[in-house]
């Protein structure tokens, strides 16, 4: 358990970072991150990550893919979780 809650930690500090950084080069007009990316380090457990940088830098909050799709891969997630952990009990 304890390894499942530093991976989580890491990952969205890195979906955290992932969306900090897309939001500084797109200002800069610099190449950016591919939203490819930012979606897929959601799906591996960054989903609070990228929705706390969402609304905490303001970036692809205009984008209804990102405003819808990351409050469903995080429900995604905690349903999943429930599910496996109510296997356990």
């Amino acid at each position: 358990m304890k390894i499942l809650f530093v991976y989580l930690v890491i990952i969205n500090l890195l979906s955290l970072f992932l969306m900090a950084e897309d939001k500084r080069r797109a200002r800069r007009h610099l190449w950016r991150i591919p939203e490819r990316t930012l979606f897929a380090a959601a799906l591996v457990g960054g989903s609070v990550g990228a929705l706390l940088s969402m609304y905490l830098f303001h970036h692809k909050t205009r984008h209804w893919y990102f405003v819808v799709g990351m409050p469903l891969i995080l429900v995604a997630q905690l349903a999943a979780g429930c599910w496996l952990l109510a296997g356990r009990i």
